[in-house]
């Protein structure tokens, strides 16, 4: 099996990056992860499980993720998605913040989202009290 992830990629919690989703197939190169470089100026590193309100909320900022286009399938609620930091960063001001893979999100994402944020929206992988886990 051809190993998806660049080499060395590391997690917000300083262990090696898993897989966010293979279906829909995510992240800026579509390998599945939330790895990054300098081509993605989006800096689409967040892994989240979105929601209605924040398809709504990006929507209304001009992104609009419900609808399919070239390499975007068009996301429903509880889908899985690499999202920019600075999106996810929005949406968590605004209160409509969807809930983030630890595991996947990779950790150039610190550089735009205090932890403590994504970890009070955490899936799993965080520490005891870290938010909810969701299965």
């Amino acid at each position: 099996m051809q190993e998806r992830r660049r080499p060395g990629a590391r997690n917000v919690l300083g262990r090696p990056l898993q897989d966010c989703s293979t279906d829909p197939l995510t992240g800026f190169y579509r390998t599945g992860c939330c790895e990054t470089g300098p081509e993605d100026r989006g800096r689409h590193v967040v892994c989240a499980q979105v929601t209605a309100d924040f398809l709504a909320f990006s929507a209304s900022r001009g992104n609009d993720l419900t609808r399919a286009g070239p390499g975007l399938p068009g996301l429903r609620p509880g889908d899985r998605w690499c999202l920019c930091a600075s999106r996810w960063l929005e949406a968590f001001q605004a209160g409509v913040a969807p809930f983030v893979d630890l595991e996947a999100t990779h950790e150039s994402a610190l550089e735009v989202v205090p932890l403590e944020a994504l970890r009070s929206h955490a899936l799993s992988g965080g520490p005891p009290g870290a938010g909810p886990t969701v299965h």
